[in-house]
């Protein structure tokens, strides 16, 4: 496909959802607090390896809730609301961490990544209610390429302001960036419909079929294909984070250095620039499952090739398959659980996916990390049978539907026809 073919592809994108892209890029630039707090727990703040572990873990426990409850929060109150007062809350709180004692710190850290769970899933909702079907796994593909951006350059930059200034100018900055996207959104976004709620059907003024709990389970039993997918990325993502836990320490155990790592990491994030967006457009046409299967396979795929060994050509070779499954089932499955939401409950849909997409999150590197001291031989191939297992579920749940009558293109929740129209 040609360089008009690729920029055809993305056509039906509202020029709002560029300019969303646009900020989350420059969020991502700034996020450092991810990458470096372990660092700043057991340096500056003089928490032990086991204590700094614990607060990480309670801080992964809060971005997993928020990804689960922003979606809620917007289906309710509006998403372009939820995600400007999370944004803001988020900033405030990120500044104020340096100034914090340890121990009111501890307790602080969780609230900063629960509000960065409820922008991710908020951001997600706002995205699918303004892109017309059809032309949401390109709008997914923008925004992940602009994000994966940001965070090929954070790191690096992030390095340099803690080595020659401070690690509480990392907080400051990224409290800075986070309250940016929020004054960017409101700029952006536009308010009118900021208040009009997703209709709610009038059989369920109770929530029943619009914000109860129950309902959305309702909802979730009529697509048992759905279900299938949600539980495949909830086995997968754990597989994916060994990436960030124990494969680091698996290089280091066979004598590659932190720098080997980073230029895999580093590998990795090229890779999804260079592909992500072609990617979308090429197969934007293909029947989501299918593509979604097959990019879990190859991350079972990925971590099977660590069995030939420890070499940095097995590494580079395990980063390029993972990257490209990365890039298959990431942005496909959310634009799926987009198009397959009910109308009153997009929001909630985006948060079920978004909470299940990071839950390795907090059980990926403390399972992995006890199988590989107890049984390091075992993990990858273990790694591998689980990702391509989940990859097999959903290429059955594909067969499954495979004769079903497809489903006509629904235009941007609630804007009609005009997809540049956001509720907020």
């Amino acid at each position: 496909m040609g360089d008009t073919g690729v920029l055809q592809g993305f056509k039906d994108i509202p020029r709002v959802v560029w300019l969303l892209a646009a900020g989350v890029f420059v969020n991502a630039v700034v996020s450092f607090t991810f990458v470096f707090v372990f660092l700043y727990l057991t340096g500056p703040r003089g928490l032990s390896a086991a204590e700094a572990g614990l607060v990480s873990g309670i801080a992964g426990i809060g971005l997993v809730v928020g990804n689960f409850t922003g979606g809620w929060y917007g289906d309710r109150f509006g998403h372009r609301r939820v995600l400007l007062a999370a944004a803001t809350l988020g900033g405030l709180a990120l500044m104020a961490l340096p100034l914090l004692p340890t121990p009111l710190l501890c307790a602080a850290l969780p609230v900063a990544e629960y509000t960065a769970g409820v922008i991710r899933a908020a951001n997600s909702a706002l995205i699918a209610v303004t892109v017309p079907e059809g032309a949401r796994r390109q709008a997914f593909a923008v925004v992940r390429c602009a994000s994966n951006g940001g965070f090929t350059l954070g790191p690096p930059l992030g390095a340099l302001v803690a080595t020659g200034f401070s690690y509480d100018w990392l907080f400051v900055g990224d409290g800075i960036g986070t309250l940016f996207f929020a004054f960017w959104t409101a700029r952006v976004v536009p308010a009118r419909g900021a208040t009009r709620k997703t209709a709610v059907p009038a059989a369920a003024p109770d929530g029943g079929q619009g914000r109860g709990g129950h309902g959305v389970w309702r909802e979730l039993r009529a697509r048992p294909a759905l279900l299938v997918l949600l539980g495949a990325i909830l086995v997968a993502d754990v597989v994916y984070r060994q990436q960030y836990s124990t494969f680091p320490v698996f290089l280091a155990d066979h004598g590659l250095d932190a720098r080997a790592f980073g230029l895999v990491i580093a590998l990795n994030g090229g890779v999804i620039l260079l592909l992500e967006l072609p990617a979308a457009v090429a197969l934007r046409k293909r029947p989501a499952l299918a593509v979604v299967g097959t990019g879990l396979v190859l991350v079972g795929a990925a971590y099977g090739a660590l069995l030939l060994g420890a070499g940095i050509a097995t590494a580079v070779v395990m980063m390029v398959l993972l990257s490209l499954g990365e890039i298959l089932y990431k942005t496909t499955a959310t634009a799926y659980v987009a198009d397959e939401a009910p109308e009153h409950a997009i929001g909630r849909f985006q948060s079920l996916y978004a909470g299940v997409s990071v839950s390795g999150v907090v059980l990926g590197p403390s399972l992995g990390g006890a199988l590989y001291s107890a049984a390091p031989g075992l993990l990858w191939p273990l790694c591998a049978v689980l990702a391509a297992g989940a990859g097999g579920a959903v290429l059955w749940a594909h067969a499954r539907q495979g004769r079903r009558a497809p489903r006509p293109a629904r235009p941007a929740h609630e804007t009609g026809s005009q997809p540049k129209a956001v509720a907020g």
